[in-house]
Order: C-alpha cells, then sequence, then structure tokens
C-alpha cells in the first residue's frame, strides 16, 4: 500500500495518492493532472477513482481533465449536486482499490456534501482518515461559505459540523491518521497548524474546536474572527461543479508579447499588469501602474484575494523560467483570462525604450534611523493580518492589512511620506506597488519588515502570544 501526500505550499493544500496491488486513487487533485498520471505510469498501476472531499472554493480541481484522462470514475458524498457524470456515495459506503477499502463518512458542516473518507488497509485495520475541510490539524473547515440566503446560516452549518465531528470522526481510533485538504495559509480555516497531518488523538488533545463542549460553545467558537473568504470562492465553486477548460486549452491562450504588442494590448483591454518578479528586483524598473505579486511566495491566493473580478484580463511579467509556473498557479485558483506576457522580460520593456517606474525600498536599519531623526513622527503603516499587528507593532504604526489596503486609501498620507511595511517585504511590496499605481508617489518600502525592523532600535509595543489573540 501506497499513501503519498503532495502538498503544494502555496495554496497551502494537500492532495493524495493513494495505491494498492496496481489500483490508485486520488483524492482532491489539483488542476494540473499530469504529475498524478505520470506516477501512477511510473508505478505500472492505472487510477481507478478520483475522490473529492467536497466543492472546493479555494482551488480548481483536476478532477474533470484526470476522469477525461484516465477512465477513472469521479466521487463524491451525499448531496452533491455537479452538472456532469459522477458517483454520488451514499454514507459509509465502501469504494475497493487494490486489496484496501475506503468508506464514506458524511461530514457535512463545511458544506453540506463535505464528506471524509476512511482507508482500511489489507488487514482490516483503519490506517488513515482523508478530512477534506472538516478537519485541519488545529483547526476545523469554516463553516460560512455554504450559507445560503434564507435557507441555511453560518450557525446552521456550524451546527451540522459539531455533529459531524463528534458523532462520525471523534468515535474513531485515537491512532488514526489524520491527512486534511489544507494547512496554514489557506483562507479555509482561521487557526490550522504548520503541520499537514497529525494523530486523531494528538487532535483531540490540542484542536479548540474537538475539547469537550456545548454545542453552543462550538458555535460561538468557530464563527468568531472569521474574516470574508477571497472574492473568487464562489467562483471556484462553480468552476468546480460545472467544468473547465483543460490545462492545454490554457496554455494555448496566452500569448508572449513584443513590448510593443504588450503596451498595446494593455492600453486597448484594461487588462491589469502583474509584475511576478521578487520585491527587491520590482522595485528598481517595472512597467507604471504594473502590481507586484511574486511567484516566490503566497501567489495564488494573494491574486485571489486582489484581483476581485476572475474575468479580469491580466497580462504578466516574468522571469523565462518562471513563465509556465505563473500560467499554471493562476489557473489554479480560475484566473483563466490571461492575455499574455512580457516577451524578454523587463530588459525587453527597457530595450525598446519604453518608461519605466520604481519604488524606494530601504533597511529597517535606515527606516530606524529616519525614525530617530523624525522623534518617531513618520507616517507608518503596517499591512500585516490583524492578529499579526496585534501581537506586536511599532508604536503608533497605523495596521491596513493588504487584503483591504483598496477600501482604505483615504487612510494614505497624500503630503507626508507613506512607509510601508509587513513581516518579511513580501507584502509591502505589494502595497506599495498599488499605492503607486492610485497616484501615491510618496510611498517607501521597508525591505525584510518587521522581522528586521525588530532587530533596531525603533520602539514597539509589548508581545502578545498571538495563541492568547483570538
Amino acid at each position: 500500500m501506497i499513501v503519498e501526500q503532495i502538498y503544494t505550499g502555496c495554496l497551502a493544500q494537500g492532495a493524495y495518492y493513494i495505491q494498492s496491488e496496481g489500483e490508485v486513487a486520488i483524492i482532491d487533485p489539483l488542476r494540473e493532472v499530469q504529475p498524478y498520471i505520470a506516477k501512477a505510469a511510473r508505478n505500472g498501476a492505472k487510477i481507478k477513482y478520483i475522490f473529492e472531499t467536497h466543492f472546493h472554493a479555494d482551488f480548481v480541481s483536476g478532477h474533470l481533465d484526470l476522469s477525461r484522462q484516465t477512465g477513472a470514475q469521479i466521487v463524491y458524498g451525499p448531496n452533491a449536486n455537479p452538472s456532469f457524470d459522477c458517483i454520488v456515495a451514499e454514507d459509509n459506503q465502501v469504494f475497493q482499490v487494490g486489496k484496501i477499502s475506503i468508506k464514506v463518512l458524511h461530514t457535512p458542516g463545511h458544506t453540506m456534501e463535505s464528506s471524509c473518507y476512511l482507508l482500511i488497509d489489507e488487514n482490516g485495520h483503519e490506517h488513515c482518515l482523508f478530512s477534506g475541510d472538516t478537519l485541519f490539524i488545529g483547526d476545523v473547515g469554516r463553516p460560512d461559505l455554504a450559507q445560503k440566503l434564507g435557507s441555511i446560516t453560518t450557525k446552521d452549518l456550524a451546527g451540522f459540523l459539531y455533529d459531524s465531528l463528534r458523532n462520525k470522526i471523534m468515535t474513531l481510533s485515537d491512532d488514526l491518521i489524520i491527512y486534511p485538504a489544507h494547512g496554514a495559509g489557506s483562507a479555509c480555516g482561521k487557526n490550522m497548524s504548520k503541520e499537514t497531518f497529525d494523530t486523531l488523538g494528538n487532535q483531540k488533545a490540542t484542536n479548540y474546536a474537538l475539547k469537550e463542549q456545548t454545542k453552543e460553545d462550538f458555535i460561538a467558537a468557530v464563527t468568531d474572527g472569521l474574516l470574508p473568504p477571497p472574492y473568487y470562492f464562489p467562483k471556484n465553486v462553480m468552476m468546480n461543479k460545472t467544468g473547465i477548460k483543460t490545462m492545454d486549452e490554457i496554455v494555448k491562450s496566452v500569448q508572449a508579447l513584443s513590448p510593443e504588442a504588450f503596451e498595446v494590448a494593455a492600453n486597448e483591454t484594461g487588462a491589469i499588469v502583474i509584475d511576478t518578479r521578487t520585491a527587491q528586483v520590482f522595485k528598481d524598473a517595472f512597467i507604471p501602474n504594473s502590481i507586484n505579486i511574486g511567484i516566490k511566495g503566497d501567489f495564488a491566493p494573494w491574486i485571489g484575494t486582489l484581483i476581485t473580478d476572475i474575468e479580469q484580463e491580466i497580462l504578466f511579467v516574468a522571469e523565462e523560467e518562471n513563465i509556465d509556473e505563473v500560467i499554471t498557479r493562476l489557473s489554479r485558483v480560475g484566473y483563466d483570462n490571461v492575455i499574455g506576457y512580457l516577451a524578454g522580460g523587463i530588459n525587453a520593456w527597457v530595450a525598446a525604450g519604453k518608461e519605466t517606474d520604481s519604488i524606494e525600498s530601504i533597511s529597517a536599519t535606515e527606516f530606524a534611523k529616519r525614525f530617530e531623526e523624525a522623534e518617531g513622527k513618520l507616517v507608518v503603516k503596517d499591512v500585516r493580518k490583524q492578529t499579526e499587528y496585534t501581537a506586536e507593532h511599532v508604536d503608533e504604526a497605523m495596521n491596513i492589512p493588504l487584503a483591504v489596503l483598496s477600501d482604505n486609501m483615504a487612510e494614505f498620507s497624500k503630503t507626508e511620506t507613506n512607509y510601508i511595511h509587513c513581516a518579511g517585504g513580501y507584502r509591502s511590496m505589494m502595497a506599495s506597488s498599488i499605492l503607486k499605481a492610485r497616484g501615491f508617489d510618496n510611498v517607501v518600502d521597508v525591505a525584510g519588515g518587521f522581522a528586521e525592523i525588530a532587530k533596531t532600535s525603533v520602539p514597539k509595543t509589548d508581545f502578545v502570544c498571538p495563541s492568547k489573540l483570538k
């Protein structure tokens, strides 16, 4: 028996490859399906089933493409209603994969069709549970994504989740391995651990949602502090229910554009220009009005957070070796309307005599010097999450999380210099580029973010352990 977690850090997502006696099951595959097909081929095995734990909101699944290419059957739990042929399983239905069994446990709460898959090995031992977005390591799935006006509320879903956890999951053996669909960084929960698997027994001891509590207390705990989901979530759900383009179709539609053609496309289509280079390379020379979202980071989730229209036309700038990766990561979250990329990158743009812009970026040491010279009167904007800011921040700094920056432009000074920082420099350059595109020329990025500022003499608030914050 082979059980392999295929973890994608950009999305904090876990897909699973299970094999027994030459038969394979894939759980929650990503959109690019060739790696699963290649792995099965190398092992001399055939993909038999594709199990989906629910209709995913945070990424576009590869279930349809994988089924078309392999003939494998797609399986959902009860209540699923896709527009394509699949097996809508019954609660406790068992599927055979070689000598192992995979049992469906219907666990509504995150969504109404949410289901977990219990793997029973050839000796009849319950080996592991693929828990989807029902149970994470350190958290449970948010219960607000599948609410329906006038029909089902967030509290209703949280109540269903309480029952599912206690009646379907917590009754299982403590030595059972829990393999969730996501880890820290995913917007599908609020308190996920960086660990990507654990035993059920340890989760019972450490996961706040599994402690002994009333249903009312559970509902209050899991609904407290939920941030609004990214704008693209509902669109991804519909794409997963109804069908999508194949990756081959997407790749073929993206064009390499000369600087002249790139400029014309940007002016005539209203496309947003995304520059995917690293922050400290981007800052020196970039196409005016372009937004920096570096490919070497949480690229796809930030695309989904900052670009509110999933149908938005996109042009991008990337290093040559990253072009295919950018297209893949955009497609993972359903941003398929990519017109093209700048052939030859920024060097070609400069060689063609095109205009560039830049952003001043200073070290934390230089920031500390300026802070002291100004006697602490600098305009400092902290674009980290509110919980990061509350834990510790620069004295008098204002917190404007990057996710809501566009709704809070009035908080930035139009006359004084705005010093922008995050935790490490990734988000602050995104914020600075957005401000630049909106006409704020008075922005300075602090490289290295709060991690470096904390090493200087800049006064800070007392540290509060994040575990004590809601």
